[in-house]
């Protein structure tokens, strides 16, 4: 429930994030790809602190590595996937920008969680 509480709050900062760039005039494929990455440095800081408390100790250097593997792991999977579902949604079918992304972070919501439960948080145990 906690990383989906993250995730529905981080749902809101991507939207709100590509509505203003694609309304400055930024194409929806440069806009999807900041908006994700703003999203997923959001998620991070929440998981971090919130939804893997429990398992977030340690140096500054711990939470670093954390968030590399959060950005190569989630970063990866949130951008690649949006991109690809975006320039799907959006250049083949027609489909509005901001509806487009919720459906291509549905899309990619499951594989994130599972990264970061089983490898970026994992449990030190």
């Amino acid at each position: 429930m906690k990383f989906n509480l993250v995730g529905a709050v981080g749902i809101g900062v991507q939207l709100a994030a590509l509505w203003f760039l694609t309304s400055l005039g930024v194409g929806y494929l440069y806009a999807t790809a900041l908006a994700v990455e703003g999203a997923v440095l959001h998620n991070f800081m929440w998981h971090e602190r919130f939804t893997w408390a429990d398992r977030s100790v340690g140096p500054g250097r711990e939470i670093a590595t954390r968030l590399l593997r959060f950005n190569l792991s989630n970063g990866a999977l949130s951008i690649g996937g949006n991109l690809l579902l975006m320039r799907w949604l959006v250049g083949e079918a027609h489909i509005g920008a901001l509806i487009a992304n919720l459906i291509s972070i549905a899309a990619c919501s499951i594989m994130n969680f599972l990264v970061s439960d089983r490898w970026v948080f994992r449990s030190a145990v």
